[in-house]
């Protein structure tokens, strides 16, 4: 089993006027996504112990062991990206009924939510990711991961909306204005539909 560049739900122009342009999404899509798809098949082909294991069962087996640290930023930075593409839409920014309560009745306000959401990202040093999951005890809270790793990897929680904050995702709109691109992201990007979807699945 050969795993796939998964085409993006939009088209590369589409979230150009929402502060993310037409060439950030043909190099991160188009260049560092099908990489990482790219080496994690070469890593697949090469052990027959990952040979018909799923994205998340790789992840968890490559997880916490620096002997398969290769294989494990490979398919987190693969799952994490099948997940991004669609944290963004066009349409983004609208939060619906369902999650808007669930978000106030976890943190307190939206404005809340949006803070923790802010910090979690901007103080992830370097590379990696921001989220908002559903922990263990049924309630949202935001956290952070580096890297490739993610929510599965950790045993957080589940991941209903992540951010990409690997500076690759921002540099060509935002230079090198994390808070700004977070801030963008939470304005007009994050498809808080997909978060519900999620979360109801949770």
């Amino acid at each position: 089993m050969s795993f796939t560049l998964p085409s993006l739900p939009y088209s590369e122009g589409a979230l150009a006027d929402r502060g993310m342009c037409q060439e950030t999404l043909e190099l991160h899509h188009g260049k560092h996504h099908k990489a990482y798809v790219d080496k994690l098949n070469g890593f697949v082909d090469q052990n027959d112990e990952l040979k018909g294991k799923s994205l998340e069962e790789i992840i968890k087996w490559s997880a916490d062991d620096a002997g398969r640290s290769g294989v494990f930023n490979n398919a987190g930075q693969h799952w994490n990206h099948i997940h991004f593409w669609q944290a963004l839409s066009p349409k983004g920014g609208q939060m619906p009924d369902g999650l808007k309560s669930k978000i106030e009745q976890d943190f307190g306000s939206v404005d809340a939510f949006r803070e923790s959401f802010a910090a979690d990202a901007a103080s992830q040093f370097g590379s990696g990711w921001a989220w908002l999951i559903v922990a263990d005890d049924g309630k949202l809270k935001t956290t952070k991961t580096k890297d490739g790793s993610n929510p599965i990897a950790t045993g957080e929680g589940t991941p209903i909306l992540g951010l990409d904050v690997w500076e690759h995702a921002y540099y060509l709109d935002f230079r090198n204005s994390r808070p700004g691109y977070v801030s963008n992201f939470l304005d007009n990007l994050a498809n808080y539909e997909f978060a519900e979807e999620n979360l109801n699945k949770a």
